[in-house]
């Protein structure tokens, strides 16, 4: 069997908010090639996890590692591309070019990078974070002139101008219509047969609308991950679920 790199690896991992538990010996293992999905209803502890893996939060007890590293002491963060969970700031005011949206993920990660020689160095970046995510030829775009599933793709190409090893995606589908979710389901493909080494780590609380996707599928409950499977009526079901409907 194929050795793949571990990428993301947490092991018994409990978190509280004050008295309350929001994660009790939560597992997660995301190796390089594989798309692992997490799901969950709100208030589950999504964010909490995501937040542990990018070394925001400490975990109570158990054992985080990205790159086998502590997260908390990682630096090398040129290699994880991260999509934020869309909030409702209104980015059809915002100033800025396509260009300049995705270019400036390489200066915050190259702070060293000279500004007055910056753009023939990195345009060759920005170009193929572009095509990869089928808008070249936007360079020049304002942002506001984007429909919302361009602007997701905007944010998707400013994850990936830094080449990165993992890509998180938080709720990367929120917000978008069935046509546009159902775009960035086929990008999401497209990316992975052109990149098989890419871990991605997905977190959404609507597996439906990402059926379509060749995944390693978690859900939280109770703290805990556990294998699910996208359902017509709730979009998921639990190993115990799917052992007693084939009993």
């Amino acid at each position: 069997m194929e050795h793949r790199e571990t990428v993301i690896e947490a092991t018994g991992v409990a978190y509280a908010h004050g008295r309350e538990a929001i994660l009790e010996g939560a597992s997660l293992t995301v190796r390089a090639g594989e798309l692992a999905v997490v799901t969950g209803e709100n208030g589950a502890g999504k964010s909490t996890l995501l937040r542990l893996i990018l070394g925001e939060l400490r975990p109570k007890s158990g054992q985080v590692r990205i790159f086998g590293a502590d997260p908390v002491r990682f630096r090398d963060w040129g290699r994880v591309g991260y999509v934020p969970q869309r909030t409702d700031v209104p980015y059809e005011r915002f100033p800025a070019s396509v260009r300049e949206v995705v270019e400036a993920n390489l200066y915050a990660r190259r702070p060293s990078l000279p500004r007055f020689r910056a753009r023939s160095r990195t345009a060759p970046a920005v170009d193929r974070a572009l095509t990869a995510v089928d808008l070249a030829g936007f360079e020049r775009r304002m942002i506001g002139e984007l429909s919302g599933g361009q602007f997701q793709r905007v944010l998707l190409a400013r994850a990936l101008v830094c080449e990165p090893g993992l890509l998180v995606l938080d709720e990367p589908t929120s917000g978008l219509d069935a046509r546009a979710a159902r775009s960035f389901e086929e990008l999401l493909a497209d990316l992975r047969r052109a990149r098989p080494e890419l871990a991605v780590l997905l977190v959404t609380h609507d597996l439906e609308r990402l059926a379509g996707l060749d995944a390693t599928l978690h859900r939280l409950e109770a703290g805990r991950l556990v294998p699910a499977v996208p359902g017509p009526a709730h979009a998921h079901a639990t190993a115990r679920d799917l052992k007693e409907t084939h009993a």
